[in-house]
């Protein structure tokens, strides 16, 4: 992976899923896992928006009661008014309706993958410079601690040339006296 030192069984999660390695080793998935922030959310309450009417039918719906008569002779009603081919109209009219949001799908599925696409060329672009730049800096790395280590044997050759130079006179100080 990327990400670099890894203290104490820590697991980095790194931003480059399709270019970076190790993503199957031990701990990924629960160091992944850990990261579900809704994990520390409160529990939603899903009654706080209830009425009382929907309250009652919520319990009448839990008791398996049956609709009250008034609601059964409405909808027969609205049926003998309607016809009993209302069910064929409405049918014609989700078949449009359907289609349009199966076009939807498709194309919003298309725009996903090609988005994932774009996303995986990018990070195996990013991946191939990464490690071009890291090859150029060790070798950059390894260039500057030849020079430093050839300067530090350049400074001791000085050193015992001076040293050398330096006996050197006290010996031709001493023969001249």
């Amino acid at each position: 992976m990327a990400g670099t030192g890894l203290v104490a069984r820590e697991v980095v999660v790194d931003a480059l899923p399709y270019f970076d390695q190790g993503y199957k080793a031990p701990g990924v998935r629960e160091e992944a896992a850990a990261l579900n922030f809704l994990s520390y959310l409160t529990a939603p309450d899903y009654s706080a928006f209830e009425t009382d009417i929907m309250r009652n039918e919520f319990e009448r719906l839990a008791a398996r009661q049956p609709i009250e008569l008034l609601i059964r002779i409405e909808n027969l009603e609205l049926m003998s008014q309607h016809g009993c081919n209302a069910w064929k109209v409405y049918d014609e009219n989700l078949v449009p309706m359907i289609e349009h949001a199966q076009k939807e799908l498709q194309k919003l599925r298309k725009h996903i993958q090609d988005l994932n696409w774009q996303r995986k060329n990018m990070q195996l672009t990013a991946g191939s410079k990464l490690r071009e730049m890291e090859s150029t800096w060790v070798s950059l790395v390894s260039t500057n601690y030849e020079i430093e280590r050839t300067i530090v044997q350049l400074e001791n050759e000085l050193f015992q040339m001076k040293q050398q130079h330096g006996e050197a006179n006290k010996e031709n100080i001493r023969q001249d006296f």
